[in-house]
């Protein structure tokens, strides 16, 4: 019989200095659940910036808490490497997908200029008209006088439009992308959209890949159109993809609609919420509409859409002191470094006109830069440029 594992101690609700260093564990999903996390953070910063722990929920792992830390690793994916996973749990290995994010050179750079053209500038700037036409519609739309889920009704809505218009996906099926987005990122329990990994796996297998799988059919007959599925169906690098590696396919298809979702959701959310926490900011954005230029960048500073990226240690190195072995798994603590005194003043603070308010790692640095990150800014400023 194999041993039944000690329950790990839960940091929740437990003051960051009665806990040793030796035993922070700052994975622990409750810390985020409860926000209990900041306090574990800044004591690593400020005592042990390179953190290693030796036993967790996703197993053992380093903890990058500082800023300019975070920067030389994504800078250098010689020595850290983006496979298998860019993510703190490891791929099941009954369900070996991959994707272009979690891919080093040279794949990585041939399948992301594959689609990154969709998201380019020029193209950003005919479809900000659309954006804008859809933004009024949105909030048109809202209740007045009564309350009502902004989640829901904005942030929801509008990023779920804008996947289907990347993809070309059927509108009135739109909702349907939203859902398989929740359903690959679910944490499995009880009450949860997925039960287990294997109904996550059921789920997408049985619903996601055949509604793509179509679309790619008639994409790759048809001539080249301005849309993802099309961008792949019709590259050379990738026109092979849906028949000859499925799980790729899958793998690319959910890393670009987790991407244009969950993230920008988070965005548009928090800005309410950080200008209902902040009156004086709103008083300034009131006053000063162009403040929404560097209100957008701040917002995605202060919510850090995504927690952490991972990397993975391609030989035993040194690093800053601390002997990384070939293998160990990196933990990238963006929503850490976001909050580092060291690289932003008064990083706890919510202002809206920052003199420097692109000087964030929400959306990572290096070759792995979000490739969507103005796509998500032109949104998040609309928004706010509609309501104001």
């Amino acid at each position: 019989m194999s041993e039944v594992p000690e329950p790990r101690t839960s940091m929740v609700g437990v003051d960051p200095s009665a806990v040793p260093l030796e035993e922070y564990d700052v994975s622990q999903r409750e810390l985020f659940r409860n926000n209990t996390m900041w306090g574990y953070f800044d004591r690593l910063r400020k005592e042990e910036p390179v953190h290693y722990c030796k036993d967790s929920e996703f197993g053992p792992y380093w903890s990058i808490t500082k800023f300019e830390d975070i920067m030389e690793i994504e800078g250098n994916p010689e020595d850290f490497s983006s496979e298998p996973a860019i993510t703190i749990n490891d791929p099941l290995e009954e369900f070996d997908i991959t994707m272009f994010i979690a891919m080093d050179e040279p794949t990585h750079g041939d399948q992301r200029r594959t689609v990154q053209n969709a998201v380019a500038p020029r193209n950003l700037a005919n479809m900000e008209s659309y954006i804008r036409e859809q933004v009024g519609l949105i909030l048109d739309s809202v209740p007045i006088g009564e309350t009502f889920d902004w989640v829901e009704k904005v942030s929801v809505e509008l990023t779920t439009i804008m996947l289907a218009t990347l993809f070309n996906f059927p509108m009135e099926q739109r909702h349907k992308l939203t859902y398989w987005s929740d359903v690959a990122t679910a944490t499995p329990g009880p009450g949860s959209l997925v039960e287990s990994d294997t109904d996550r796996i059921n789920i997408l297998m049985r619903e996601c890949v055949p509604a793509f799988m179509g679309l790619w059919q008639e994409r790759a007959a048809a001539p080249p159109a301005f849309d993802l599925i099309s961008m792949m169906a019709h590259a050379e690098e990738t026109k092979n993809m849906a028949t000859e590696r499925p799980m790729e396919f899958l793998g690319n298809l959910m890393l670009l609609i987790v991407g244009g979702n969950d993230t920008t959701r988070n965005s548009i959310s928090g800005s309410v919420l950080f200008l209902n926490e902040n009156p004086e900011e709103y008083k300034k954005l009131q006053e000063n509409h162009d403040l929404v230029n560097t209100m957008v960048p701040e917002i995605i500073r202060y919510q850090t859409p995504l927690t952490h990226m991972r990397r993975t240690v391609n030989k035993d190195i040194t690093f800053r002191g601390k002997q990384f072995k070939e293998g160990d798994k990196i933990i990238m603590w963006y929503i850490s470094g976001n909050r580092d005194e060291d690289a932003i003043d008064r990083p706890y603070d919510f202002i809206i006109d920052r003199a420097r308010p692109r000087h964030h790692v929400s959306f990572g640095f290096g070759i792995h830069r979000c490739m969507g990150n103005r796509l998500a800014e032109m949104q998040l400023r609309i928004v706010w440029e509609e309501i104001l």
